[in-house]
């Protein structure tokens, strides 16, 4: 009789799941930030949460590496090199230098992109619909955000004449932003001024010399480095008088008006990837999504600060204005 217990007993012990015993080993997450942890507070705690909800807590089953390039890209290759070699099972990137330096350091380990702009264009996957790589998560298309900035300006200023486009040389999705939104400006019969900035000490510069120019007004992708800078841009936008759009965020730290994907939204639709991943799905398998979720917020203290009168249309049609 105990010889049938003990052999019944070794028979369940097989079969059960380890969930039934508790994961003895955690899981270990790599993420590889462009910018500083200060930057991705909110993306981080969206990310972190998401994971929450399929049960995953950081320090009890998951543990997580985090790895800050602090905006200088040149950081980013040796930083996944160390996630590599920490043997992680599947890193997070935010980006295409983050996901491009990440899929460079590794073929074998699972890559998911929270937010980056082009990915099939930029040749991070395949294809959107079978990455056939080791690369998944969400994209947007940068240069069609980029030229709707634009419009959304011209809309909120119709005399708009002459606008600067600050950009990062050397990234790869520049060059088609820059397409369309020339072309947008064409169409909008706007001056464009493209001015390229390597480094947060060369925006004192740019920002004094927009005045020779006769800019009225500037558009501000979402770089890391304009990103991790915000505050300053947003300050210098507001010393020279300048009526400024950028990403989603831009106008709550004081920018006239921000436009662009939710990324807390696709931060926290990242965690889903990583739980598929974790569970046994291959990257490759895994289509790549589009940010589904923009919005435009209208920073209307700025706008009174700066004199402008915006047409309530235009108001109603803000997913939230700050007053």
């Amino acid at each position: 009789m105990k010889r049938r217990r003990f052999a019944v007993l070794t028979a369940f012990t097989l079969l059960a799941p380890r969930a039934a015993f508790g994961q003895t080993k955690p899981h270990r997450i790599g993420f590889l930030g462009a910018e500083s942890a200060s930057g991705y507070r909110a993306n981080v705690q969206a990310f972190l949460a998401g994971l929450r909800d399929l049960g995953y807590v950081e320090g009890r089953n998951i543990s997580v590496e985090y790895r800050w390039a602090e905006s200088r890209y040149a950081r980013l290759p040796g930083l996944a090199e160390e996630l590599v070699r920490l043997n992680v099972d599947v890193i997070v990137t935010h980006g295409v230098p983050g996901t491009s330096a990440a899929k460079r350091a590794t073929r074998s380990i699972p890559i998911v992109m929270a937010s980056a702009g082009d990915a099939a264009v930029t040749g991070l996957v395949r294809n959107l619909a079978r990455p056939e790589g080791n690369v998944t998560g969400s994209t947007f298309f940068a240069p069609e955000v980029g030229a709707k900035r634009l419009d959304i300006l011209k809309e909120a200023m119709p005399r708009l004449a002459r606008a600067a486009w600050l950009f990062v040389p050397g990234n790869p999705i520049t060059e088609r932003v820059r397409e369309s939104i020339e072309g947008a400006a064409k169409a909008l019969h706007v001056d464009l001024q493209p001015l390229g900035v390597q480094d947060a000490g060369q925006l004192e510069a740019a920002f004094s010399g927009f005045g020779k120019q006769r800019v009225e007004a500037i558009v501000v992708p979402e770089y890391s480095l304009f990103r991790a800078q915000v505050g300053t841009i947003c300050r210098l936008a507001a010393a020279h008088r300048l009526p400024s759009i950028g990403f989603s965020e831009f106008a709550d730290a004081g920018g006239f008006m921000g436009y662009g994907a939710d990324d807390a939204a696709l931060y926290r639709r990242s965690a889903l990837f990583v739980d598929k991943i974790l569970k046994g799905a291959k990257p490759g398998d895994l289509p790549v999504e589009r940010a589904a979720v923009f919005q435009l917020v209208v920073n209307r203290q700025i706008a009174k600060r700066l004199g402008l009168v915006l047409p309530a249309a235009f108001l109603a049609r803000a997913d939230r204005v700050i007053e």
